[in-house]
C-alpha cells in the first residue's frame, strides 16, 4: 500500500493512541466501551507505524506534502 500519513499526522496518532492505552490499563472505562477503546487504540497505533491508512486510500486523501512523496516511496 501507498503510504498516505504525513509525519504530524502520524505523531498525532501515536500521541492519542498512547493516551488510548493508557487510559485503557487505568481500567476507568467498563464493559464495551473498554474494549472500543482498545481497538480504536490499536487502530490509530497501527496506521502511524506503518503509514498508510485504509479510509485514507478509500477516499483518496493523504497528509503527505507533494515533496515527501517521491522521498519515501
Amino acid at each position: 500500500m501507498k503510504k498516505n500519513l504525513g509525519t504530524t499526522d502520524r505523531l498525532v496518532r501515536i500521541i492519542v493512541s498512547a493516551l488510548l492505552f493508557s487510559y485503557y490499563f487505568l481500567e476507568v472505562p467498563e464493559g464495551i466501551v473498554k474494549w472500543v477503546i482498545l481497538v480504536l487504540a490499536g487502530i490509530l497505533g497501527i496506521t502511524a507505524l506503518v503509514g498508510t491508512c485504509p479510509l485514507y486510500s478509500l477516499f483518496g486523501l493523504s497528509s503527505l506534502k507533494k515533496n515527501n512523496i517521491n522521498r519515501i516511496l
